[in-house]
């Protein structure tokens, strides 16, 4: 009977005579989307549990305190599990996703697969204030890397299933297949060819079908639009539009500046000072518990009052003005009590508290035109609202425009829709340059976009076009001595000068002795240091590929020394350098 290797390289074998590569990657895409669908809804399905038993169990049934509490039990449970059982740190999943693509080829550690499953239900079940979207893209990404890696796939095909695992994993959270294409083109800056729509479509529709499977027609919303886009409202919604542009500006500064505040305390102290601050906030504003569906569910069908039932205070949300100022504290508080929750150490997304967040900010606006007189539909501008901020705070204006038109069943809003998002974008982008998701990769220099010469140059390592294949040379060192233990033994046309402890101090070419060469009275008294120049650019070992071109560029070399805190560590010649890039092109190119 064949062992599990033998019938695992049949298997291989059997593909590559049988299936042709575009071919397998369509089951491929097929077989990721279903799996992306999978882990998104054990990451639902669990997170429901968790919340059933807490919020609509032992807080509606004991005491409004346990908010304080609760919180700060799931955020201790998920620093010990990362820190006993997953043993390893686990960052924003998208953010991450991203770095291993630009990074890592596309290579992602496999105890991602279920390090957010275990760690993103207890976080928002227990009441951090963040999503499951982030969890889910890492957890589908982790899969796809997996399966890639599986069947030997190259790094072109896996960098498409990552995508595939992305777009399965929105498809299936939001049953919206079309917004999930968009959304993995958007965010991971894949080419929309034929080549990679079709995978895309495949593991969209396969996610989404999964999830059909499992739970039915439910949705995360429930909507049916009663009013129709109205000429008349577009001064309110340029209006919302502004509003929203703005408001994404205020999320993404307090994000950095609270995460960049936590950063200065050791994991443990975040812990302690952040458990304490989320739990605060969530006592003192319940609605801020977990994710905050219901809150948009409720807003969506101009019920108010009930989305913000849990407030304890003793207030008549019967009066308006008292409804709009308690919206108000939810859209600013969401953003701080999620950012705390992640500095704290809690696992999870910014996707759905970025919807919160707009559909209270865009009732609210709906509600004030109302009180002077108008009548807008709430409705409309919870939706509208949402996609501001989604456009704003994730930079994704495609993404946040398609979403709520396949939530809402029809483009009857597409209009206000494409008005909100481009301005509220626009605005964005002009204070705030990347999005969070992306600023720390950017910062880096390790940001995939749509241009594919900068994306190679990234993903390119210097170290692995450095030649050493150079003799070193010492400034003492006679010009018969160079001649007899470097020119003899070396195949190449130029010398790096290092002192005693491997100092570059610069070169000399073999143009520039050979008149020299066969002038023996110069063999003694002419020093290496005589001859010797400075090399028209020096190339740091941590500099980017993008750097070391235009160093090339600039100084017309085709040969330039490479050091480390000054100590010589080889050569990196143009030919090479193109050859690597030309190499990374096709392998990328998809």
């Amino acid at each position: 009977m064949p062992t599990s290797k033998e019938a695992y390289k049949k298997i291989l074998i059997w593909r590559y005579k049988h299936i042709s590569e575009r071919q397998f990657v369509y089951v491929l895409s097929i077989l990721v989307g279903f799996l992306a669908g999978i882990g998104t809804l054990i990451l639902k399905n669990l997170t429901f549990y968790f919340h059933r038993i807490l919020e609509d169990g032992l807080i509606k049934d004991y005491h409004h305190s346990l908010y304080f509490i609760f919180p700060i039990i799931g955020l201790f449970l998920v620093y010990y599990i990362k820190k006993y059982l997953i043993r390893k740190d686990i960052d924003h999943g998208i953010s991450t996703t991203l770095q291993s693509i630009s990074k890592k080829n596309g290579i992602i550690e496999r105890y991602k697969i279920y390090a957010s499953l275990i760690t993103a239900p207890i976080t928002v079940g227990f009441g951090g204030s963040v999503g499951l979207q982030g969890p889910a893209v890492s957890t589908g990404a982790a899969l796809g890397s997996g399966v890639a890696r599986l069947f030997h796939m190259n790094m072109r095909t896996r960098m498409l299933l990552i995508g595939c695992a992305t777009a399965g994993a929105m498809s299936s959270m939001f049953k919206a297949p079309i917004a999930a294409i968009i959304f993995a083109v958007e965010i991971f800056s894949l080419d929309l060819a034929f080549a990679s729509l079709v995978p895309l479509l495949l593991a969209s529709v396969s996610a989404v079908i999964t999830s059909y499977f499992f739970l039915g027609k439910d949705v995360l919303f429930s909507v049916q639009l009663q009013d129709a886009f109205e000429i008349n409202d577009l001064i309110f919604y340029i209006a919302l539009a502004i509003f929203t542009g703005f408001s994404s500006v205020y999320f993404s500064k307090i994000y950095f500046r609270i995460i960049n505040f936590f950063k200065k305390y050791t994991p443990f102290k975040r812990l302690v000072f952040g458990g304490i601050a989320i739990g605060i906030m969530l006592f003192l504003i319940p609605p801020l518990f977990g994710e905050g569906y219901g809150i948009i569910n409720n807003l969506l069908s101009e019920n108010a009052s009930a989305a913000l039932k849990n407030i304890h205070y003793n207030i008549d949300f019967n009066n308006v003005w008292m409804v709009i100022i308690f919206l108000l504290i939810i859209g600013v508080f969401k953003v701080i009590a999620m950012t705390t929750t992640f500095a704290a150490g809690g696992v999870g997304g910014i996707f759905i508290p970025t919807l919160v967040m707009g559909s209270a900010l865009g009732n609210v606006t709906a509600k004030i035109i109302n009180q002077f007189g108008f009548d807008v539909s709430e409705t409309n501008f919870t939706l509208i609202g949402m996609t501001g901020l989604m456009a704003g705070v994730l930079h994704a204006p495609l993404t946040a425009i398609f979403l709520i038109a396949e939530i809402t069943g029809g483009y009857d809003l597409f209009v206000p829709l494409m008005l909100v998002s481009a301005v509220s974008y626009a605005i964005t982008k002009y204070f705030v340059s990347n999005s969070i998701y992306t600023i720390e990769l950017a910062e880096r220099g390790e940001l995939i976009t749509h241009n594919k010469d900068k994306n190679v140059m990234m993903m390119m390592k210097t170290s692995q076009i450095i030649e050493k294949n150079f003799v070193k040379i010492h400034p003492e060192m006679s010009l018969g001595d160079m001649l007899k233990k470097a020119v003899a033994k070396s195949k190449r046309n130029i010398f790096p000068v290092v002192d005693n402890e491997d100092k570059f101090m610069g070169i000399v070419l073999l143009d520039d002795i050979r008149p020299m060469m066969f002038n023996q009275e110069l063999y003694e008294t002419t020093k290496v240091r005589d001859i010797m120049k400075i090399a028209p650019a020096i190339i740091f070992y941590n500099d980017t590929t993008e750097k070391v071109m235009q160093k090339f560029k600039e100084s017309g070399a085709w040969n330039l020394p490479v050091v480390k805190n000054r100590v010589y560590i080889g050569f990196i010649s143009k030919s090479k350098l193109l050859s690597v890039y030309r190499k990374k092109l096709l392998e990328v190119t998809v």
